[in-house]
């Protein structure tokens, strides 16, 4: 049995319904209404997400993290109709100003109700508040420029954010690959949209500097958690590729491959560091999704699918 296989049997046995349709999206001619429809439970009637949506964190309430999870789904499908149900949804929510820091200008990382939920240690909400370094403030700013109605209030607050986003990551050049993440949405969306309120070649630019500093080339690591090739070379991020990253990608492949557990899954190098014992259960979503994510990497750049 192959790598693809042990892969495929593990996530129809494990996977959450959301990410066994996303599979079948990619791999299996599956239907991308399938993935909306199993992104809508869990969304929330204020167009916010929550209810575990982030593996890591089981707050039932919306926050900015669960939204932005939401729009990682979306770009999965390929992106939806500003019409749909969702999109005004989430819309609805980031016009509400809940969880939104007007002194920075920025959604909340972390949210108070965290802490009435089980959830990864890094979740919690602290006495000094969140951290604001534009997770997920540039991606959500972002989806706002692509999908707000333009002239209206929400799409100048977007455009705004952007721009100091912009300003703020030429200036401060952040390694955090989350970070980072989030900074190549807002550049893909603004692409999308049309519309670089900010100074596109130097921030892209930047960007390749900080993919290039931050992708870790000691293959020796990468069972640590380190960004490797696949943190950023995503499908929707392959824009970012060039190939300079070519033998690690390459590398990867083969690491994929021979560090593929028996039951076709492989290890997640966190874990919560606590002793909420839904970890057990967020392990295996997130063993699914890594799994998804392997077969792409294996797909667009080992041509083993």
């Amino acid at each position: 049995m192959n790598t693809f296989e042990k892969a495929r049997r593990f996530i129809y046995r494990n996977a959450r319904p959301l990410d066994l349709f996303v599979f079948r999206y990619y791999f299996e001619n599956g239907s991308a209404d399938d993935v909306v429809t199993a992104l809508s439970a869990y969304q929330n009637p204020d167009g916010g997400f929550g209810w575990g949506l982030e593996a890591d964190n089981f707050n039932r309430n919306s926050l900015p993290m669960g939204v932005w999870k939401a729009t990682e789904y979306i770009k999965k499908t390929g992106g939806l109709d500003p019409d749909n149900f969702i999109i005004r949804g989430i819309l609805k929510y980031l016009s509400s100003g809940a969880d939104f820091d007007a002194e920075h200008e920025q959604w909340l990382n972390t949210v108070p109700t965290n802490n009435s939920s089980p959830c990864a240690i890094w979740w919690k909400y602290l006495e000094s508040g969140s951290t604001f370094e534009y997770n997920p403030t540039a991606a959500l700013a972002g989806f706002l420029i692509k999908y707000a109605e333009k002239q209206s209030a929400l799409y100048e607050k977007g455009v705004q954010i952007a721009k100091n986003a912009a300003n703020w990551f030429i200036e401060n050049a952040p390694l955090e690959r989350h970070v980072a993440g989030c900074f190549m949405s807002l550049y893909n969306y603004c692409e999308e949209a049309g519309n670089m309120p900010f100074d596109g070649e130097k921030y892209l630019a930047k960007l390749n500097e900080i993919i290039e500093r931050s992708v870790c080339s000691d293959v020796s690591r990468w069972g640590e958690y380190v960004p490797r090739p696949s943190t950023f070379f995503t499908l929707e991020n392959k824009r970012f590729y060039n190939e300079k990253f070519k033998d690690l990608c390459i590398a990867e492949c083969e690491y994929i491959k021979n560090t593929q557990l028996p039951d076709g899954s492989f290890n997640v190098p966190w874990n919560w560091c606590n002793d909420h014992k839904e970890w057990y259960i967020a392990e295996n979503q997130i063993k699914a999704e890594i799994a998804i994510d392997n077969m792409l990497f294996l797909r667009e750049f080992d041509n083993l699918i």
